[in-house]
């Protein structure tokens, strides 16, 4: 049987706006890695703070949580697919002023932060206009394998990104971001060619009320309530990935390259573990697998906290993303199988919150702590915390730590 076959596992790449959709994602998110990499050198190398590297995390977060509940608004009632399109010519704007900033030879990094609060607004509006967008490229029948697959190329990216901007860094910051600006640039094109099937737009008039549905609508929700509330705690106390700059100069004693390396092995091992899950997605024992990944990402921040070894760390970064990739797949499926089409928006902007604030606040929080305790107590202290609030909401939602199949299967069954 061909992979591409319909029965493949890659048979729903036949859907040409939804391969024009993930070739965009993928060369915009492969364009933010290296970017990523090139911003947290840049900035350690000018001030050696790591209440620094904790800042570039709440520059993005800021805007990101004070926008975000209208985000959603405008994802139900606007063409998803041109918020997207917006939001990679605001990426490719940020780019360009990085590359602007490193021009000027400024030693002072506040503008770079300035910079971070666009493409943290940017990201705002196209966290929810994407997770809800695609839902509307697939047929109902394809949405699990999509959604699989949408995290492998992500993960691939996320993989690819640091080691090439970690390699190009050598050429020097203003290399990587132009090279982020060019791949942004074909991702504009490539999205602005995609077209997604009409959506059921909401028709409420903009109030607290519409803004708020989102909010209400997981409240109600327990299993939804507890997946994403699950993921916000656990990776919000294990964001060590944010002092992977510190922990390669000071821990590894490496350079930017060893860096790459280190921010891409959680891509790679989310990316296997994501392959995977689109050949043999999860039917049984969702909720299990769930909290089994949460586990398997806070053991691997402890181990990482335990090691000065360089092969040790980058299997234990690879650990953490494959654990990562399970608890993120079933989040999303029940997510997007439980909402109606005219408030996913909304929603998707619910479980965006979540999202940014355990990535961007969980640097931030990971930058205050290493600043207290330095910088291997800040990392185990993350790792134990993440099997604290594991074990813990097993007892508070056993609902999902019991679940077995996902809610829509259970009403085709």
């Amino acid at each position: 049987m061909s992979l591409l076959s319909p029965t493949g596992g890659l048979g729903v790449l036949r859907n040409r706006n939804l391969s024009f959709y993930l070739s965009a994602r993928f060369l915009g998110t492969l364009a933010v890695q290296m970017q990523s990499v090139a911003v947290g050198w840049q900035v350690y190398q000018i001030t050696g703070s790591l209440f620094d590297l904790g800042l570039i995390g709440l520059a993005q977060f800021a805007p990101f949580l004070v926008l975000i509940l209208w985000a959603g608004h405008v994802a139900d009632r606007h063409d998803r697919r041109k918020i997207i399109v917006a939001c990679m010519l605001v990426q490719l704007l940020v780019s360009a002023l990085l590359l602007a900033f490193t021009f000027s030879g400024s030693k002072v990094v506040w503008p770079v932060f300035a910079v971070l609060v666009l493409f943290g607004s940017a990201r705002a509006f196209m966290m929810p206009a994407s997770q809800a967008v695609l839902r509307n490229l697939v047929p109902d029948k394809d949405f699990g394998q999509a959604v699989a697959l949408s995290s492998s190329t992500f993960h691939v990216a996320v993989i690819a990104g640091p080691v090439l901007g970690g390699l190009l860094y050598v050429f020097g910051p203003t290399f990587v971001y132009s090279v982020s600006a060019a791949l942004l640039l074909i991702s504009v094109i490539l999205m602005a060619s995609a077209n997604s099937a009409p959506q059921a737009r909401s028709t409420a008039p903009v109030s607290w009320h519409s803004l708020l549905e989102g909010l209400r609508f997981v409240w109600s929700r327990p299993i939804v309530l507890g997946a994403i509330s699950l993921d916000l705690f656990a990776v919000l106390f294990g964001g060590a990935t944010a002092l992977l700059p510190a922990y390669a100069h000071d821990v590894l004693h490496a350079g930017p390259t060893a860096l790459g390396w280190l921010r891409t092995a959680p891509g790679a091992g989310a990316a296997l573990c994501s392959i995977a899950l689109a050949f043999f997605p999860l039917r049984r024992h969702v909720g299990a697998w769930m909290f089994g990944g949460v586990a398997v990402f806070g053991l691997a921040v402890l181990t990482l906290g335990f090691t000065d070894r360089f092969p040790v760390a980058l299997a234990a970064l690879f650990i953490l993303g494959a654990g990562d990739m399970v608890s993120v797949y079933v989040r999303h499926l029940l997510v997007q199988y439980e909402t109606p089409d005219e408030i996913r928006g909304r929603v998707s902007a619910v479980n965006s919150v979540f999202i940014g604030a355990s990535n961007e606040l969980g640097e931030f929080e990971s930058g205050i702590t290493a600043g207290w305790l330095g910088l291997t107590r800040a990392i185990l202290l993350g790792g134990a915390a993440t099997l604290a609030v594991t074990g813990l909401w097993a007892v508070l939602f056993p609902v999902l730590s019991k679940m077995d199949r996902f809610p829509h299967n259970e009403k085709k069954t």
